[in-house]
């Protein structure tokens, strides 16, 4: 039997606490902010299954590796039908509905359903020849490599417009643009003549030719192992609709916010602005005409996520608060839920300086006021992530150690040695470092005798989001640390990151959570230049580590294993932000539906064609 610590025991009953106090607090698991590389999603914990099997008997603890990530198909399909779908989120999604131009991982699920990536991947987040195009590469004599996408004939715009070179090229030169204020360039940067184009001093970019009108060119710098794992930009732009917008009111655009089209399995038909979205079925897919005749999407407020799916309100939510699961397990019997583990993770982050729009580069801030590192490693040691996932999350979320997650199984290092709950060394960090407590109140000054107030930001969630940011703060106050929440709440998914992005001075520290995309590449993320880096961190050993794992060197593995093992270290030592939890995802699916999966390569690479309905109304429960 696995021995508790009495301080362990003591947090635990601390933590059930906050959850009595907080039972009425509001919305879904904590957001997640998006890369483009698809939705928020790979190995359990490190406790075996038997020892999982124990705990779920015994403490209520499940382990991901007891779900199907398949549906199990309860019938033969009808002709027809609509599916519902539930968006789960306490706030609007915000109906930026364009891959060019989207940020947040809410918008991504409205518009997964009728635009897609060019390009398919697999299981491993390697590319394919499965998708809308087909592809080769080209090692060029002087170094540098050439994409070649071939567009398949029969994909079309969902106005019957063809899918053309001339799209794809459209897309890099408005993500090119010195216009353009997303934050898509990184995955265009490398392309030959970019940097040109993007500083205005030429009209075209050399790298990209149009070999036909399905055929287009693109030369890179030099090979990249991203080039070949999901880092390649493969979403068109019609420019048939788009090239008569300024490049800067494009976003705002009608043709991105009330008549989207893309290429994919269903047509837009209808948008209540950030509430709900109606598909009809796209009968000129590439793939083949989908077996619905269409979606209706909602938002579901994650209070109200398990009344929907218990009445018919939805057949399938893109997540389910895994902090609710043990309250349904045996109550919703018209749903299956599927489980895998997510390719994403939630992170406390140190504002370290800003982002000079400029130069489109971090500058940090040597005297910000978690400038010291000291400060920012005992307040890791301070919490105890692995209780919280137990007692929170009933271990379907655990402890992260690194950056790079077990998604990534060839490049996560589990031997890497980061802080875990020791109070008595954060105290002493703090101790060393000269923040003392000299009124008395029992908490500290800085190491100039001044007072340290140091403002958190977190988002609004399910009935576990203010708790575990009282939790946060009331852990960080054992090690004598004044943490209060920016304006004394916590904030909506678009505010937070609206205020987080704009290096808000109220904010010191902040609780997020990212998908992690497909590639393993970090430079999106945490490189000088790139606009996700919200802590602002930079220096020059991560210049160098991060551009070698991007490098024609690193497309030997073992080199690029080393490189992030390496970076890994790097960002333990530094502590820009820290992992609280590695995540489980639940997906529950009604008995009604047929041929859903959440595996890599079916979700991301819209198989919805293939979902169809057993029958016209939705099972309930028995």
């Amino acid at each position: 039997m696995k021995k508790v610590s009495f301080s362990k025991l003591l947090l635990a009953l601390m933590l059930v606490f906050l959850l009595v106090l907080a039972a009425c607090s509001g919305g879904s698991d904590e957001e997640t902010e998006g890369t483009d590389s698809g939705t928020d999603t790979e190995e359990g914990t490190e406790e075996g299954t038997e020892d999982g099997e124990e705990a779920e008997e015994s403490d209520g603890i499940y382990s991901i590796d007891d779900f199907n990530v398949d549906k199990t198909n309860e019938g033969e399909a009808i002709e027809g039908g609509t599916l519902n779908y539930g968006l789960v989120s306490d706030t609007v999604f915000e109906g930026v509905l364009n891959r060019v131009f989207y940020e947040g991982n809410p918008d991504y699920e409205v518009l997964k359903f009728f635009d897609e990536n060019l390009l398919a991947i697999d299981n491993n987040f390697n590319y394919t020849q499965e998708g809308a195009a087909e592809w080769d590469l080209t090692e060029n004599e002087d170094g540098t490599v050439t994409i070649t996408f071939n567009i398949r004939d029969n994909v079309n715009w969902h106005d019957g417009e063809p899918v053309t070179a001339e799209d794809l090229l459209f897309a890099y030169e408005v993500i090119g643009s010195p216009e353009y204020e997303g934050v898509r360039y990184y995955y265009i940067e490398s392309v030959v003549g970019m940097a040109d184009y993007n500083a205005g001093e030429v009209d075209t970019i050399s790298g990209i030719e149009i070999v036909d009108e399905k055929t287009l060119a693109v030369t890179f710098v030099e090979a990249n192992p991203s080039l070949l794992a999901s880092g390649l930009w493969s979403s068109p732009l019609p420019k048939h609709i788009f090239e008569e917008i300024p490049i800067e009111e494009m976003a705002e655009s009608d043709a991105v916010r009330v008549n989207p089209i893309g290429f994919g399995p269903f047509k837009v038909e209808t948008i209540t602005p950030g509430e709900s979205v109606t598909y009809s079925a796209n009968e000129d897919y590439w793939r083949g005409a989908p077996k619905l005749d269409g979606i209706t999407l909602k938002v579901v407020a994650p209070q109200v996520v398990a009344n929907e799916l218990e009445t018919g309100g939805v057949d399938v939510v893109d997540s389910f608060p895994t902090d609710q699961y043990p309250d349904v397990e045996e109550s919703l019997t018209n749903v299956e839920f599927l489980g895998q583990i997510d390719n994403a993770y939630t992170y406390i982050g140190f504002k370290l300086g800003s982002w000079d729009a400029d130069a489109g580069e971090v500058v940090m801030d040597p005297d910000a006021k978690m400038a010291d590192v000291n400060l920012r490693r005992a307040m890791w040691y301070a919490v105890d992530n692995d209780t919280v996932g137990e007692r929170f999350y009933n271990g379907l979320r655990w402890a992260g150690t690194t950056l790079i997650i077990p998604s990534f199984p060839d490049y996560h290092d589990p031997t890497i040695e980061t802080p875990s709950y020791d109070l008595d060394e954060a105290n002493r960090i703090l101790d060393e470092a000269g923040y003392e407590d000299v009124t008395g109140d029992g908490l500290r000054e800085n190491p100039d005798g001044e007072e340290l107030v140091i403002k958190f930001a977190s988002m609004s969630g399910g009935d576990v989001a203010e708790p575990i940011a009282n939790y946060y703060i009331q852990a960080w106050e054992q090690a004598g640390l004044n943490v209060e929440l920016v304006d004394g709440r916590l904030m909506e998914f678009n505010s937070f990151y609206d205020r987080v992005e704009a290096d808000d001075p109220d904010i010191d520290i902040y609780q997020g959570a990212w998908g992690t995309g497909t590639d393993v590449d970090q430079n999106g993320l945490y490189g000088r230049t790139a606009a996700y880096n919200y802590t602002r961190y930079a220096s020059e050993e991560n210049d160098d580590l991060l551009a070698r794992g991007a490098s024609a060197d690193s497309m030997d593995i073992e080199y690029r294993q080393e490189v992030y093992k390496d970076w890994q270290q790097l960002m333990v030592d530094e502590i820009p932000v820290f992992p609280t939890l590695y995540r489980s995802k639940l997906v529950p699916v009604n008995n009604r539906v047929t041929d859903w999966s959440i595996q890599t390569e079916w979700a991301l690479n819209n198989k919805f064609h293939e979902v169809g309905l057993t029958q016209e109304d939705p099972v309930l429960p028995e």
